[in-house]
Formats: structure tokens, C-alpha cells, sequence
């Protein structure tokens, strides 16, 4: 993939971008990895204007470059975004934590040739009315946009379950996909939409929101399209499930118990013999000898030390000493 988007002098914004939008077609390598063949690189820098001309189809805008492109105020071009005339490719986070819609410029090129209707005069009154609800696809195109790109690149129908799974979160897959090891192997192959570049104030909560579907429609056909595809994933091969270790046969069949050893016998005790295990018990009542005293003994000096004598206080002591040296 490095190489192809050095040989294509692409950025690694647009060689990304290129690769999702099929104008640079990769096939699968591995899980979870793509590659470009040979022949659709000599393809594309044998194609006339190259490289610019790539960079153009791929060229992105914001709002307001997008409303400058076709004429039409940020405004209006803002009302034709929310109403899903025009779909956006991408988006990220400011620091001000507001969604920021990115659109191909080369599609709304497209869309002002084909609609020049739409650039002036009053909107229709179905638009202007659920625009004042507060309706907004941008959001649910984006998302549109994104699952088909992925689907289209599905290596199998394992894959493609995936993709459903990942748009409609972890709570709406549950109500489709009851089995938790089918819910677990759908999570590994795709935990989410791939949000792209959402930059770095992006939250999560903000990416959950942009990738998760929340639309009524929206669900239903990824609910449908889920169950589809998962039909068709296990009528190829089931989910992974974990290994149960069975023991050997030679384990399973119940082992034959051991004899039990007795012990040999001894010789048995006189009547005035007692047994040498059984320790002779002192009666309670058994006097106490009279070796044992029951004064407890005083406390001995410490070896090396000096009994002070009474009246012997540390200054007497000090002035013998005085006297024995004069």
C-alpha cells in the first residue's frame, strides 16, 4: 500500500480516501489487510492528467469552499447538505467540539449540473418543512456512504454481517444476532464503523454517535441487511466457538479400586501392659509434687552489671571517683 501511494504521488489523506472510494481498487491480502495490484497503478499513471487529475476527483471542501464552488450561499448550501441532496465523504472534531462535514468537490460539481434548479429560487416546501423539524442526514449518509464502501470490500459474508453489526451498535445487534458467540466473532471482525480521521477533540461519544445508526429507516435496512447476510454467513461455515477438551477414553472409563491394606497385628497387651501409643494421663486430682514451688523465683541482675545500693546515687559515685584519682 506504501508503495502504491508513493508511484501514484498521492498524500496519505488522499491515497486513504482514494482506496474507499474505489478510485484506487485494492484486494484483500491477509485479514484485515489490502494491497494494489501492479496493473491498476500502471493503470492510473497511464490515465491522462496524471497525477492532478486523480488529486481532483479526490479533492475535499468544507461548506463554505463547497457553496463558493456552485454559486449559492453557505446557507443554502448547508440547508441542500442537511436534506441529502449532497452526501459528505468526511468529517472530523474541532476544538470548539463541533462536527465539521467534508464534501468531494467533484460531486457537487456533479449535482449542480444535474439539479441547477436547486441553486436558486426558493426551496421546496417539503425540504423547508423538515428542515424546521430539524431534520439531518448528513449524519445518516455519511454512514450510507461508509457501510457500502466497507460491504463492497467484504471478503465474505462473515464480513459483511460485520459491517450491518457495526453500524446499528452494540445494543441493536443483540436484538438481531441472539447467539453471544456470533455477537463476539461479529465484534472481532468489526467492532465499529471506521470513523476515518474525527481528529484529536473527537470524543467518544461524538464518534459514537456519528458512526451508530439512529434513524428509524436507517435501522430497519441495516436490521434487514444484517439478517440477510447472516443467513448466508452460516450456511457457509458457523462462528468459532471455543474448543471443549474431552478427556481420553482411557480417562472416561471408571479405574478399578485399590485393595485396601490392612495393617499386620501385634502383639496384644497384657492386662498390666498398656499400649505404647496410649500417653498415660495424670488424673485431675493428682496432687501436685512438692519439688514444684509455687513462689515465683526473683528476678536475677543482668550479667556484668553493678547493684546500686541505696543512697548510691550517679553524684556520689562520681565524687568516689574523684577522691580515688587524688
Amino acid at each position: 500500500m506504501n508503495r502504491a501511494r508513493e508511484e501514484l504521488e498521492l498524500e496519505t489523506g488522499e491515497f486513504e480516501l482514494a482506496v474507499q472510494l474505489g478510485e484506487v481498487r485494492a484486494v484483500p491480502d491477509g485479514p484485515g489487510r489490502r494491497r494494489v495490484l501492479r496493473d491498476e497503478v500502471d493503470r492510473l499513471r497511464a490515465a491522462e492528467g496524471f497525477p492532478q487529475a486523480l488529486r481532483d476527483r479526490l479533492r475535499v471542501v468544507g461548506s463554505g469552499d463547497g457553496a463558493e464552488l456552485i454559486g449559492v450561499s453557505r446557507d443554502r448550501f448547508v440547508k441542500l447538505a442537511k436534506g441529502g441532496f449532497i452526501r459528505p465523504v468526511r468529517w472530523y472534531v474541532n476544538r470548539y467540539r463541533a462536527v465539521v462535514w467534508m464534501y468531494l468537490a467533484d460531486e457537487i460539481g456533479q449535482y449542480a449540473r444535474d439539479h441547477p434548479e436547486a441553486l436558486h429560487g426558493r426551496l421546496p416546501v417539503t425540504l423547508r418543512g423538515a428542515l424546521d423539524d430539524g431534520v439531518d442526514h448528513r449524519a445518516r449518509g455519511w454512514r450510507a456512504r461508509r457501510a457500502g464502501q466497507l460491504v463492497r470490500d467484504a471478503a465474505d459474508a462473515w464480513e459483511e454481517a460485520a459491517v450491518w453489526a457495526a453500524l446499528l451498535g452494540t445494543d441493536g445487534a443483540a436484538e438481531v444476532v441472539p447467539d453471544l458467540y456470533e455477537r463476539a466473532y461479529l465484534r472481532r471482525l468489526r467492532s465499529g464503523l471506521p470513523p476515518g480521521r474525527p481528529g484529536e477533540f473527537a470524543s467518544r461519544e461524538l464518534i459514537d454517535a456519528a458512526v451508530t445508526a439512529d434513524h428509524p429507516d436507517e435501522i430497519a435496512l441495516a436490521r434487514l441487511s444484517l439478517a440477510e447476510a447472516l443467513d448466508r454467513a452460516r450456511q457457509a461455515r458457523p462462528a468459532p466457538r471455543p474448543a471443549t477438551r474431552s478427556a481420553p477414553a482411557a480417562e472416561r472409563e471408571p479405574r478399578p479400586a485399590a485393595p485396601a491394606v490392612e495393617p499386620e497385628p501385634g502383639p496384644e497387651p497384657g492386662p498390666e501392659q498398656k499400649p505404647e501409643h496410649e500417653p498415660q494421663k495424670r488424673a485431675r486430682s493428682e496432687p501436685v509434687p512438692e519439688t514444684c514451688s509455687e513462689r515465683e523465683p526473683e528476678p536475677r541482675p543482668r550479667r556484668g552489671w553493678r547493684l546500686q545500693r541505696p543512697g548510691d546515687s550517679a553524684g556520689t559515685r562520681r565524687r568516689k571517683k574523684l577522691f580515688r584519682r587524688t
